[in-house]
């Protein structure tokens, strides 16, 4: 059976844990490459085996032989390109978050039902193993009915990590390109993900986020945060919030980005801890549960956060070849993005917010 051939769109940073997924399979494989920085483009196709090079997205679309593309641009492009992904076509992975509104959402999603291609969104958080094995433990029925979600950011600086390049950080400082804040909207994003996967559908959101200068750019940039958004689920008696702070200080170490990312998840009979992230910061088990008056590690394997992106990739490998419904479709990644929308909503009007509400 012929491989499934992608085209990977946007090769900044991001693009080299996107391509681990690829590697060793023999019913997928990376068939371009697609950057407007040519150097770019052929520095990845050079360290990852890939013959064919684009600097033009529309030549790559009039390739015959890709058939499916994973989309790592901006944000504010995610709309157009999916759309015309679709009409060339293609099947489609398009980074998270999704879109900047919901009606873009929903040109993106009638675009993919039209020409019968599958539309995803490339979202890790949801895929990594202890979330994984904790919704897994909560469907269960392990801690009993979910009452609450809570869940925790905080920036850092740790030597180990990911050095942001300027180019990267001029977009996401540009509203019109990032949608929104890069904390609570970029970043938060995982978040919202993680929470409606845990919890289901929200019926309401109330936020504050404030803005806290960074001294490194002598306040010219401001980041949103801290921030705290509370919601209310449409299951009953189901409740969470989300506390995000911008705290560069405070020392973390990763191979990646130095963020503080921590969830529980409050049951009937018990709670589910995941501790972990892209950052090691407290010194505990990626996934713990209290139940019967005891706290005891539940052993998973593959908690690096690059672990979750291969997993996100052998999915959308999985659902392109048998056809099946994507975890994050179309519907669900609007969902999210609603969610995510109604917390930037609340937080400007200072009014509650229905996700269901917001175009």
């Amino acid at each position: 059976m012929k491989p499934i051939r992608v085209g990977i769109v946007g090769c900044g940073r991001i693009s080299d844990l996107h391509q681990l997924g690829y590697r060793g399979r023999d019913d997928a494989v990376i068939a371009a490459v697609c950057d407007n920085n040519a150097a770019h483009a052929k520095k990845k196709a050079k360290a990852w085996g890939v013959q064919k090079v684009y600097t033009d997205y529309q030549h790559l679309l009039e390739d015959k032989e890709i058939d499916a593309v994973e989309l790592l641009t901006p944000h504010h492009l995610h709309c157009p390109m999916t759309v015309q992904a679709a009409r060339a076509g293609k099947h489609i992975s398009v980074q998270k978050p999704m879109a900047l509104s919901a009606a873009e959402a929903d040109q993106m999603i009638d675009a993919a039902n039209k020409a019968g291609v599958i539309l995803r969104v490339y979202e890790t958080f949801v895929f990594y193993a202890p979330v994984v094995r904790a919704k897994e433990m909560i469907d269960n029925g392990e801690i009993g009915e979910v009452r609450a979600v809570r869940m925790h950011v905080s920036t850092g600086t740790g030597d180990t990590g990911w050095k942001v390049p300027t180019s990267a950080l001029l977009w996401r400082i540009d509203e019109k390109k990032c949608g929104g804040g890069q904390l609570v909207f970029d970043h938060g994003y995982h978040l919202f993900s993680v929470g409606y996967y845990l919890g289901g559908p929200v019926e309401k959101v109330f936020a504050w986020i404030d803005k806290t200068p960074v001294t490194e750019t002598g306040g010219i940039v401001k980041v949103d945060a801290p921030a705290m958004i509370q919601f209310q689920y449409k299951a009953p008696r189901c409740y969470g919030n989300l506390d995000v702070e911008h705290t560069p200080k405070m020392r973390i170490y990763s191979d990646y980005y130095a963020d503080d990312d921590r969830i529980e998840v409050i049951g009937e009979k018990g709670i589910l801890f995941i501790n972990r992230y892209t950052a090691r910061t407290v010194d505990l088990p990626e996934l713990m549960i209290f139940k019967d008056g005891k706290t005891n590690p539940i052993p998973v394997e593959g908690v690096e956060w690059h672990d979750s992106f291969i997993a996100t990739t052998h999915n959308f490998i999985d659902n392109l070849k048998t056809g099946g419904q994507p975890q994050l479709d179309g519907p669900t990644g609007k969902a999210v993005l609603q969610f995510t929308l109604a917390a930037l909503q609340s937080a400007a009007t200072g009014k509650v917010v229905r996700p269901d509400d917001v175009l």
